[in-house]
């Protein structure tokens, strides 16, 4: 294992003022938001799509890697380019989601398990070798009546413990990513509480497996009350008690901390996101983004008007990603929307 080169590449991907932009939903994910802009989903207009986001012009200015899908990480532009050398010649890193999606946890009804460890020693190898410099694993916790269960939180975080193994043997960056889901009534304080137990079972997991904190990158969700809760937390309140959960369950010497948006809409995820930098100045980590829909959803809807909605879908894109880049520094304020 090389620390040093994952030290480094951990570093380069929380870089100040800089984020991660995802890119790496499923086909059927893909189909879902194409069918919003009435788009067929085929393995072409994927490719002609992501290859909008990969050749976005200034784009790298506030984002440091795309997480890609197997699909995406082999494809080309349309002049014969793979999106991997066009991220590395502007100084991205490409990454590479490897979990093979959540599926229903034996004998635990309404929770999952992040599946995908079986033939993951080889598949990491193929990754590193097309240009990959880290990975993602997401595992899902639901919160509900009795949920989550301490063999779900268990679970999860054992697969994502030996799956950052196998990725800093392969000399990949691994980035963890327990996602607390927002479906449910729950309240932002049962949110924390979640959160806090499923934090501190994750790094207990990680110590045991070897794994070294200095090259790895936690992707979480924010502390955020259930989307159907009667009565919905405000941000600073959203602010606040997600630092805190963080500073009280996560060791310091973690290289850094990238949000998902978890069904935030565009304008929430920044707003959260600066509120959290410009309120604490002093922590031992970087907080960033590593968003998809969040960065992805004006741009899609740009793009969705044609093909000569593409250069104009690039611009929105680099627009929302700076944005989100300003955040991660605590200097976003909404005027800088217009």
């Amino acid at each position: 294992m090389d620390e040093q080169k994952l030290k480094a590449t951990a570093a380069a991907m929380v870089a100040r003022g800089k984020g991660i932009l995802a890119i790496d939903e499923s086909h059927g994910t893909c189909k879902k938001r194409f069918d919003s802009i009435q788009k067929e989903c085929t393995e072409e207009t994927r490719r002609e799509y992501r290859g909008l986001l990969v050749t976005a012009p200034g784009i790298e200015e506030a984002v440091a890697g795309y997480i890609m899908y197997d699909e995406t990480i082999r494809q080309k532009t349309d002049d014969g380019t793979s999106f991997v050398d066009v991220l590395k010649s502007k100084g991205v890193i490409p990454g590479i989601k490897v979990d093979t999606g959540a599926h229903e946890l034996a004998l635990h009804p309404g929770e999952k398990v992040t599946e995908g460890l079986d033939g993951l020693r080889g598949r990491l190898e193929e990754y590193a070798a097309l240009g990959a410099g880290f990975a993602k694993w997401r595992s899902v916790i639901t919160i509900g009546d009795g949920l989550p269960s301490e063999a779900c939180i268990m679970a999860n975080a054992h697969g994502l413990a030996r799956y950052a193994a196998l990725c800093q043997e392969a000399g990949l960056v691994p980035m963890v990513e327990p996602e607390v889901i927002m479906d449910g009534d729950h309240s932002i304080e049962r949110c924390y509480e979640v959160m806090a137990e499923t934090l501190q079972v994750l790094f207990a997991q990680l110590e045991e497996e070897g794994v070294m904190l200095e090259g790895t990158i936690l992707k979480t969700s924010m502390v955020l009350s259930g989307k159907d809760a009667v009565e919905r937390a405000g941000a600073e309140e959203v602010a606040e008690m997600t630092v805190k959960c963080l500073k009280e369950n996560v060791p310091a010497e973690l290289a850094g901390i990238v949000f998902l948006s978890g069904g935030q809409s565009a304008e929430e995820a920044t707003v959260h996101l600066d509120l959290m930098n410009k309120k604490f100045k002093e922590l031992p980590w970087p907080l960033s983004f590593s968003y998809g829909r969040a960065l992805q959803a004006p741009a899609l809807a740009t793009w969705g008007r044609g093909h000569n909605g593409i250069r104009e879908a690039q611009d929105v894109l680099v627009h929302r990603s700076k944005m989100n880049g300003l955040a991660a520094v605590g200097e976003w304020s909404e005027e800088m929307e217009n």
